[in-house]
């Protein structure tokens, strides 16, 4: 078990590490003749950044604290305990087009539970961090998701992948806008869980995300105040789960509209 010194020096690190990722793959926006896009599958894209970020990122903390494990998007990796786990870019999709929507994610995750969280926003220059116990921060400031109780009010990330059929994500946009909530797609899990944690969305839901994409966003989520599923169940640190954040007051409503009874 790592003590409480230990866990704040990882943070510290894994901040450090996120801001210098978000530069670096900035970097290669300015020149997008080193993106290299390649396509994984329909609406599915990577680029000669994500493998770069990725492996900086390793190389800091493993320099750092060379006992612990990684599992990457890109590099993957063998899962062990402890173990950092890193989307170089969340948003690929987005970051390719010159969209503003995509950020780095970095949980590091003690005996089956995400202990850490941090997120890096390079194109609002935000970087948000989560230790569990100690509240979520955004530059260094503390956030709590909304305060809205009312569906009807709220404002919902409805995350798609290729890896769900088409009728389930409409259905969920369905459920949710008949039970009136607002209903948006941001193309960035990780990032639509941080605008939950600080309050400018009011819930997120997806049917699979991988570990690297879910794990920070949820510590923050739930460090900011709100609610959040069991995620890491079973196998999902390498297979993925479903996906419910949200406040308080709304999560079983949104829970109901990604699962109904």
């Amino acid at each position: 078990m790592l003590t409480s010194a230990q866990l704040a020096e990882r943070l510290r690190a894994a901040g450090a590490a996120a801001r210098a990722a978000g530069d670096l793959a900035r970097s290669y926006l300015a020149d997008p003749s080193r993106l290299d896009v390649t396509r994984k599958g329909p609406q599915d894209v990577a680029t000669a950044a994500d493998g770069a970020v990725e492996r900086m990122i390793v190389t800091r903390l493993s320099s750092a604290f060379p006992g612990d494990a990684f599992l990457g998007e890109e590099g993957g990796g063998v899962p062990g305990d402890p173990c950092w786990v890193i989307d170089p870019i969340d948003g690929t999709a987005n970051f390719a087009r010159g969209l503003p929507h995509w950020c780095v994610s970095i949980a590091f995750v003690v005996d089956g539970r995400v202990e850490l969280g941090v997120i890096c926003d390079p194109c609002h220059d935000l970087l948000y961090t989560a230790r569990r116990g100690g509240g979520a921060r955004c530059n260094d400031r503390p956030i709590e998701v909304s305060a809205t109780t009312d569906i009807r009010r709220a404002t919902v990330d409805a995350g798609c992948s290729g890896r769900v059929e088409i009728d389930d994500f409409t259905g969920l946009v369905r459920r949710l806008l008949t039970a009136g909530a607002n209903v948006t797609q941001g193309g960035s899990a990780a990032l639509g869980l941080a605008r939950v944690a600080d309050g400018r969305l009011d819930g997120y839901a997806e049917r699979h995300l991988y570990a690297w994409d879910a794990l920070a966003g949820l510590l923050l989520v739930e460090e900011a105040g709100g609610r959040v599923n069991a995620f890491l169940t079973g196998a999902a640190l390498t297979q993925g789960n479903k996906t419910i954040a949200a406040t308080k007051a709304l999560y079983p409503a949104i829970a109901a509209a990604l699962d109904p009874a």
